[in-house]
């Protein structure tokens, strides 16, 4: 029988997931099929038990459910209780357990996509919402030499590197260098990797940065993706940056690390970038 998986969101017509594993399975010679559930917004544990009943295997969690999916996990990794939210469900003998992909995959896209070495370099990171909490562990992994997350609000940056300086500690990473900011405090600063984790390019809003936040051979990072280059990437280009990315190799990156939780196997992310890429 054909195994069953899912995304599921509020919308979710737009989703690329199914394209994408649809293509996993086909390269690995899976047999199953990958569809897009949408759920209403107050209705995410009702629909999940009911993919779960028609025999559905697995779940990818989109907006705004990641946090509900969350609450629903029987188990979660330590990498989903860090990041605080889940967006990849695994069914197995009527547990329900959660993972967290997303920091796995921008991860894999900056180091094997976008060939950029993370240890000892000086990070910045845009935000302090779930996106951002998301990557934090998975970026202090990578040793940068220090990672700055910079916020409107600095209190809500400063809790978060509260939280994951004891995260850190806990998890074998030692003397971790982090700071936290407003975003008019970054004038001054230069940094190698600046990481766009706010949602300001979904509306085309460009952030209130200051200029020459760019170091030599620097890379600003968004972690939206879409047919043309972000605010941030604009904005980017335009204050020195060296180069530009969207994060739609993250998005097929963290999906790759759901196909092989789920199946067992690892897919090929090249072909599948370049063609989405060509395609715009």
């Amino acid at each position: 029988m054909t195994d069953r998986y899912a995304v599921i969101g509020n919308p979710i017509n737009h989703s690329k997931s199914p394209f994408i594993h649809t293509h996993f399975a086909r390269q690995t010679q899976q047999d199953m099929r990958y569809e897009a559930l949408l759920a209403p917004l107050d209705g995410f544990a009702t629909a999940v038990r009911g993919f779960i009943e028609a025999g559905g295997r697995g779940m990818n969690v989109t907006v705004p459910f990641k946090l509900e999916a969350f609450e629903l996990c029987n188990e979660r990794t330590p990498r989903a209780q860090a990041a605080g939210a889940v967006n990849t469900l695994t069914f197995e003998n009527g547990y329900i357990y959660g993972d967290n992909t997303d920091g796995a995959g921008l991860i894999a896209d900056l180091v094997n996509n976008q060939r950029f070495e993370l240890g000892g370099r000086n990070i910045l990171l845009l935000g302090a919402g779930g996106a951002a909490r998301g990557v934090v562990l998975p970026l202090l992994h990578q040793r940068p030499g220090l990672l700055t997350i910079a916020n409107r609000t600095a209190a809500r940056a400063a809790e978060l590197c509260n939280l994951f300086q004891g995260l850190g500690a806990a998890v074998g990473l030692g003397a971790i260098r982090l700071n936290a900011c407003d975003f008019s405090a970054l004038a001054g600063g230069q940094f190698d990797l600046v990481i766009n984790a706010t949602s300001a390019s979904l509306s085309s809003q460009a952030l209130q940065l200051p200029a020459a936040l760019y170091g030599p051979d620097s890379l600003a990072y968004d972690m939206v993706y879409g047919k043309a280059r972000t605010v941030f990437m604009q904005q980017a280009l335009a204050q020195g940056a060296d180069r530009v990315s969207d994060g739609l190799g993250m998005l097929i990156e963290q999906a790759a690390e759901s196909f092989q939780i789920w199946r067992g196997v690892r897919p090929d992310t090249t072909r599948i970038l370049f063609q989405m890429r060509a395609a715009g």
